[in-house]
């Protein structure tokens, strides 16, 4: 029996193990839309309010998964709207495939409705692989090559097919000229490992040094156990990126933390006091929160050599797998015997752990948002998943969030887009529907596309075997990240026709879409209602006005950024003196012994 060319797609994304598609339906993938209903919504068809949602749920399924994100949407309209999702897994390197309608080919180049240049649409965004599908045999190998590649290169892949291909009978490629066959699904493996001569190098470039940091990203989460190993033995502090944020506890005590301009205080006394420098799957960009470039000898790991040496100049680079690496580095290390460095180490993490405490028990008004994460962090759940948003909430995230035990967090990082909360959440939960799930998200973004997803989180709840997805969003109706940036690196004071936002109940919203929620609106009453939202077994969301004039003062505030503010505050802040109190209450805790 023939079937079409649309149930061969759906049947072979079965063989791959692809259980779910986000996606939202238009007449450019009818054919695709039709084969679901006939494959009894097998892989599940995850219907978002937005494509641009629907990719960012591919994107955090992902992430969270380890496995490829898929999404689909119609032509034109449809797949513009996938833009900035799959701009966002290209950035942070996640394997999404887009599977994306085309006008029918009959009507190609005819300026016909709908009809875009899709392969000129995506050819950066996939420019590991695009493909546009014209005859049924040039499938499976189109598909079989856009997921191989997507998982291998860790890179979002496209798949275009007209909308009448997509109804035409399957026909498979032959043993024939100008045909191109498949293989049966399967993701290649390998382990690259470093020449056994640059192990050695970087060896002898570690033991040489007496004051070792680490820093690590997402390319070390399968190499935890191996970073702590070298660790211990160099006498180490270990920082992170914030896509590494979850690769090893913060109950360790030599984890400085985040690093950067969200960053730790303790991170930035590693880098700036270190003499030696190991770079652990990392591309963080901010050259200026390592260590003077001519202070620290540097070794770098990384699986893809063309993104070494680009923010430090590294004495060895060594190209391969985070765990190989290590496991082949670990025997060749020699135990740091002074231990002065390391004591300095936990000593600084230790203040500042209670500095950050300090900070976030300080008045505010209406309620103090570092206290929010703060106060989380005291009864998050050891399995926790913890979604954030971009915005001046991203800072408590990065500061005051403890990750330990198998707790896993994202956000988007390089591209920093906003947005990307609430979806990376829904996507995380089809990853792992029997964990909880908790997104942080301003309540920018929360306006932005938020509140249409709570729909999505309302219409799927029933298949999470945990229904625990919590979306707390700081209520300040002030784009808060750009106001802070907007004082402190152009001395300008805050605009309010751009910086405020409407005031609206993001928990009557909630009601309305049919989950639960939580109103506060005092720093007394956060803690107990992140007790009701982890026990509440459902959805839920927390509206939590929060003081848009605590500041997210970075590790080392330099003196241009001081003069910036100074200048802003001067030229008429509608903030100034209250923005000034707070800033002067946060800063002095970091002075306190």
């Amino acid at each position: 029996m023939s079937i079409q060319v649309a149930d061969y797609v759906l049947q072979r994304l079965r063989e791959w193990g692809v259980e779910q598609v986000f996606g939202y339906p238009g007449d450019g993938i009818n054919g695709l839309i039709a084969a679901f209903g006939r494959a009894d919504n097998s892989p599940r068809f995850v219907q978002s309010r937005h494509e641009e949602m629907s990719a960012f749920q591919a994107t955090g399924y992902a992430k969270f998964s380890g496995q490829v994100g898929v999404c689909a949407a119609t032509s034109g309209p449809g797949a513009i709207h996938l833009l900035n999702g799959l701009y966002d897994a290209k950035l942070d390197h996640v394997p999404v495939v887009a599977i994306v309608g085309q006008t029918a080919r009959s009507a190609m180049g005819g300026s016909y409705q709908q009809e875009v240049d899709l392969q000129a649409l995506f050819k950066d965004v996939a420019s590991d692989y695009l493909v546009e599908v014209n005859v049924a045999n040039q499938l499976p190998n189109a598909l079989d090559r856009a997921i191989r590649t997507a998982m291998t290169r860790r890179a979002p892949t496209a798949v275009i097919i007209p909308a009448d291909l997509q109804e035409e009978p399957y026909e498979a490629p032959g043993h024939a000229f100008k045909q191109v066959p498949s293989s049966p699904p399967s993701t290649p493996t390998s382990t690259t490992v470093p020449a056994p001569a640059e192990i050695e190098r970087a060896a002898e470039v570690i033991n040489a040094g007496d004051k070792v940091a680490v820093l690590i990203g997402q390319g070390a989460r399968d190499a935890a156990e191996e970073v702590v190993e070298v660790a211990e033995l160099t006498g180490a502090g270990v920082a992170k990126a914030l896509l590494g944020k979850d690769v090893l506890s913060d109950e360790l005590p030599f984890v400085t933390g985040s690093i950067g301009l969200l960053g730790t205080r303790a991170s930035y006394e590693l880098m700036r006091d270190c003499d030696t420098l190991l770079i652990v799957g990392s591309n963080f960009p901010y050259s200026q929160f390592l260590p003077e470039l001519d202070q620290a000898r540097a070794v770098q790991i990384d699986l893809d050599g063309a993104l070494i040496g680009m923010r430090y100049p590294t004495e060895v680079s060594l190209v391969g797998d985070a765990k190989a690496a290590l496991r082949a580095l670990i025997p060749l290390l020699e135990r740091q015997q002074d231990r002065s460095w390391r004591e300095t180490i936990e000593q600084n993490v230790q203040h500042w752990w209670q500095t950050l405490e300090r900070q976030s028990m300080l008045d505010a008004e209406p309620a103090n948002p570092m206290r929010i994460v703060w106060e989380l962090s005291q009864r998050i759940p050891d399995d926790a998943i913890v979604t954030a948003d971009s915005g001046s909430s991203t800072n408590w995230y990065a500061r005051c969030l403890r990750m330990r035990g198998t707790m896993r967090g994202s956000l988007s990082g390089t591209l920093a887009t906003m947005g990307a909360g609430v979806p990376y959440a829904i996507g995380a939960k089809f990853a792992h529907p029997d964990r909880p799930a908790i997104a942080l998200v301003g309540d920018g973004a929360m306006q932005m596309n938020g509140l249409n997803e709570l729909i999505t989180i309302q219409r799927y709840r029933h298949l999470w075997a945990d229904q625990r997805l919590i979306v707390c969003v700081f209520h300040n109706n002030d784009l808060n990240q750009v106001t802070w940036e907007l004082r402190g690196m152009g001395g300008a004071p805050k605009f309010e026709e751009s910086q405020s936002l409407p005031d609206i109940s993001y928990a009557e919203m909630a009601r309305c879409a049919g989950l639960e929620a939580i109103v506060v609106d005092s720093s007394e009453d956060i803690g107990r209602a992140w007790d009701r939202a982890l026990t509440a077994q459902c959805p839920v969301v927390l509206d939590i006005r929060c003081d848009p004039e605590v500041p997210p003062i970075p590790p080392h505030a330099t003196y241009e950024q001081i003069k910036d503010m100074g200048k802003a505050v001067v030229q008429g802040d509608p903030g100034a003196w209250h923005l000034l109190m707070q800033g002067l209450k946060t800063k002095a805790q970091e002075l306190r012994p």
